[in-house]
């Protein structure tokens, strides 16, 4: 028995292909552009191909993400929240303090000793679009996204981006260019204001987790928080799947018969 699970965001669509056992057999990432049926149709088919399965050998299929009610033929719709909490406590078998950072709507959630959410805190509505804003500054510092730690690395201080609101914060980014400010001082501020907007949601205590697409990108963002909170900070394995990872074995209990 095969099942699917898909985390369809604002910058990439995931999918999985598992076994009813939870071994992974497939996955697939893609960028998202044009329509979200579209790439999740592409996501999913590459993640089919990988697994040497087709349309029709799929049990269930559970979606999750913004673009999740663009998949209408799943077999159920789930939380964000519960999807990355799962695909985590997945990997790591403990109660934890999950940062999930994607490429709109980060959070902060609570997860017990069953994997279950206990609690869950996003950031300020202006403050969506992590992600995104990292995509535009990364453009603006001409380099390629996953680079962007490694110019971080080259200053002495970070410049100030401190805007909570994305928008105002690419606003801060060209101006500081206009200024003469180093590309890899706008580098590293802008991985401190991400840090900074993420403490804002929550205390952090503990070890912290993170999952989500912007630590498998951006890793640099992983280290700032972990400066800015001070407390130790470890990246879930596979970040950017750990939602279509959670998917997947929702889709497993529904394929059982269980509720997703």
């Amino acid at each position: 028995m095969v099942v699917a699970g898909a985390d369809i965001g604002t910058e990439c669509v995931k999918a999985i292909v598992a076994t009813d056992d939870g071994k992974v057999v497939g996955r697939a990432s893609v960028p998202t552009r044009g329509y979200f049926q579209d790439c999740y149709q592409e996501a999913l088919g590459n993640a089919l191909a990988e697994a040497q399965a087709k349309l029709a050998d799929l049990r269930a299929t559970v979606v999750t993400g913004f673009g999740a009610s663009c998949a209408p033929l799943a077999t159920r719709t789930v939380a964000e929240t519960l999807c990355h909490a799962r695909g985590a406590f997945h990997h790591l078998h403990r109660p934890m303090t999950l940062v999930d950072i994607g490429g709109r709507d980060p959070r902060v959630l609570r997860v017990d000793a069953h994997g279950g959410v206990t609690s869950t805190r996003s950031v300020r509505k202006c403050a969506v679009g992590i992600g995104t804003f990292l995509m535009f500054t990364s453009r603006h510092l001409d380099v390629h996204p996953t680079r962007l730690m490694d110019l971080a690395t080259t200053a002495e201080r970070p410049a100030q981006v401190g805007s909570y609101c994305s928008v105002f914060a690419e606003v801060e980014v060209i101006e500081l260019l206009r200024q003469g400010a180093t590309a890899g001082e706008i580098a590293l501020g802008a991985m401190y204001s991400i840090a900074d907007r993420i403490m804002e949601m929550d205390r952090l205590d503990g070890t912290v987790s993170i999952s989500g697409g912007v630590c498998e990108y951006f890793p640099g963002v992983s280290r700032a928080l972990g400066e800015r909170s001070g407390c130790p900070v470890e990246i879930v394995p596979e970040p950017i799947m750990a939602g279509a990872l959670g998917a997947a074995l929702y889709a497993i209990d529904a394929a059982r018969g269980g509720q997703a």
